[in-house]
């Protein structure tokens, strides 16, 4: 009944829809395994993509060739660049999107996919040979063959949903959860452990009184995630989202359930991500602030469904209910189904390798919150990696590694392996140390080359990069011998608040000025705007950007390398810690567990001090 694949993907999540997109288009033949073909690439929470650093991950995917951005454009309901009043090291592009469009592009994108076959079942078991992953067993009982696994399990191994005092097993409302998988992976040696994540109430939109509440509309310009010329809606399309408070009355109501609530009776173990906490945990834990802000969110073009952003809860749904018709607007609320928290098996990421394959068992691939990550983003970049690797190693090629300073990826894949994670980990700009060139700008400059290598991504995207690489040039080239007269410059220096020139000045010159925007002065001088005419607006930013910020730029550099010098510094995998007497019990713990690949990464690992890593040195005869 089924032919022998290449690489087997475990779930359809958008870490399973990207590894099932990476190895196929590479040239594996590929066998997706969901339970549910009606949910695939379902948006289990808010219908948004990007964010602070997540957008900056999406934008990374499409450059490496994955279609995270294509489908996220193609979705939009609403788009916002994050921080713009912000260095552009910070800049965030976030869409609102149609949830049912979104899923629906993604099947639609996945079935043109040549060498992707579906299958609809539940995966129970994985066929474990000489020490290798060679394929899954189903609950129907198939027994399906492949070279390598890639297990993208969401929050469905053993999935138990909370709200109030029920509780029942699921890997999402309505969808029941997966067993099997855990058990055969602790008995043959891995650690598993639980993790919490939760999902507000929906709402109908019709039931809410919008006068009462901040509108939130989306940019002037809709710049998108794809860097690929992707058919996107107009800015006068998009729909708004809106903004309103919560108040001491709400959190007066909340306070009601705490006797039933499953955080604080102690039913719920896994802990749960900090940085998006439930509604119940903001007020405990931040008792002295008056209110908190709630997003209201739709859902897509033809539906009145409004997801409530920041009302996350699995209190009970009387409580629920009360809480929310004493926030201004939803009054009248009505409830389509109340938020829910649930529980679910992950295996600490520290038991991989940073191919994303485990230690333990060969050409096996985990990725996505099966790892202990949280947001579609964490876990469709893992997805990517996984499935270009699995395709790899199947090949017998070399793994895609990514540094931490070449992607948000690379930070993210090494913060999970070097240093675990105990909570849903979360991307946030500030876990990337070199972030003035992680920008969401350059992605493609930065990765689309090394995806091309390897014959994901196309020949399309390499003659956009090389387009804009040399238009780039050639903009600053302009922009450094082009003089700007006084009589044309002062009166936008003039409404800028800048001072006036009193001679000619070379138009990058007067670009370093604070608050001085190239845009803005192409449009306020004409030889500038006939110099740049020829040039779109992704490449003038691009100009700009490496202009205005090269000193932060070169100062980044310039660190890297240095860094790379302890990252060319690889210690064998059966180095053997117990003889190198003069470091910690603890660091030596540590680095048996772990095993670093590098003096770099041990360098990273927590409880690893610089003294234990010179002395790590002196033993390899550095």
């Amino acid at each position: 009944m089924f032919p022998d694949y290449d690489v087997i993907v475990v779930g359809a999540g958008h870490a399973g829809c990207e590894a099932a997109a990476a190895a196929a288009n590479m040239g594996s033949r590929v066998l997706l395994v969901t339970m549910n073909m009606q949910t695939i690439a379902q948006m289990s929470c808010n219908p948004a993509m990007g964010g602070i650093a997540k957008g900056q991950i999406v934008r990374e995917i499409d450059a490496l060739g994955g279609y995270s951005g294509i489908v996220t454009d193609k979705s939009m309901i609403q788009f916002r660049m994050l921080n713009r009043s912000k260095g552009p090291a910070m800049w965030s592009p976030r869409a609102q999107n149609d949830r049912m469009l979104f899923a629906a592009t993604w099947r639609e994108m996945l079935e043109k996919t040549p060498n992707v076959d579906f299958y609809q079942d539940m995966v129970k078991g994985l066929i474990i040979k000489d020490g290798r992953a060679c394929g899954v067993i189903t609950g129907l009982g198939h027994h399906i063959q492949s070279k390598a696994v890639v297990v993208t399990s969401g929050t469905f191994l053993n999935g138990v949903i909370h709200i109030g005092e029920k509780t029942f097993g699921g890997g999402r409302v309505a969808e029941k959860a997966a067993t099997g998988i855990t058990e055969q992976l602790v008995e043959l040696g891995f650690e598993a452990d639980r993790l919490k994540t939760g999902t507000p109430p929906r709402i109908d939109g019709r039931s809410l009184d919008y006068s009462k509440m901040e509108e939130q509309k989306g940019d002037e310009e809709i710049i998108g995630f794809s860097y690929l010329p992707v058919e996107r809606i107009s800015a006068e399309e998009q729909r708004s989202c809106f903004i309103t408070y919560t108040n001491s009355n709400t959190h007066e109501l909340l306070k009601t359930g705490f006797d039933r609530s499953p955080m604080f009776t102690g039913r719920i173990e896994g802990v749960g991500p900090r940085y998006c906490p439930s509604i119940e945990d903001k007020i405990n834990r931040f008792a002295d602030r008056e209110r908190h802000q709630i997003f209201v969110e739709p859902e897509g073009w033809n539906t009145v469904e409004i997801y409530v952003n920041g009302f996350s809860t699995s209190l009970p749904e009387d409580v629920q209910y009360k809480a929310l018709t004493s926030i201004p607007g939803f009054e009248q609320a009505k409830m389509f189904r109340p938020g829910y928290a649930i529980e679910y098996d992950y295996f600490p990421p520290t038991q991989l390798r940073y191919s994303l394959e485990t230690k333990l068992i060969g050409n096996l691939f985990f990725a996505g919150q099966i790892n202990g990550t949280t947001g579609y983003e964490e876990a469709a970049c893992q997805g990517l990696m996984a499935g270009i690797n699995a395709h790899l190693k199947v090949k017998e090629q070399d793994p895609l590694i990514l540094k931490r300073s070449d992607a948000y990826i690379g930070v993210l894949i090494d913060d999970l392996i070097s240093k675990g994670t105990e909570e849903p980990y979360r991307m946030f700009t500030s876990r990337a140390e070199f972030r003035t060139l992680l920008r969401q700008d350059n992605a493609d400059l930065r990765l689309t080359a090394l995806s091309h290598q390897l014959g994901l991504a196309t020949e399309d995207r390499m003659q956009l990069v090389e387009s804009k690489k040399t238009g780039t040039k050639e903009i600053i080239a302009i922009l450094q011998e082009l003089s700007l007269d006084p009589q044309e410059a002062n009166h936008y220096l003039q409404e800028k608040q800048s001072a006036p020139l009193n001679q000619k000045q070379k138009a990058a010159q007067l670009l370093l000025r604070p608050n001085i925007n190239l845009s803005e002065m192409t449009n306020a001088m004409p030889a500038l705007a006939t110099a740049l005419n020829r040039f779109n607006r992704e490449t003038i930013e691009q100009a700009e950007v490496q202009l205005k910020y090269d000193v932060y730029i070169e100062k980044e550099r310039e660190l890297v390398e240095r860094m790379n010098q302890m990252e060319s510094l690889e210690i064998p995998e059966t180095f053997d810690y117990t003889r190198v007497a003069a470091i910690s019990n603890e660091a030596r713990e540590k680095l048996k567990k772990i095993k670093p690949r590098t003096l770099g990464q041990a360098s990273r690992i927590s409880g690893i001090n610089p003294s234990d890593v010179q002395i790590l040195m002196v033993y390899m005869g550095r």
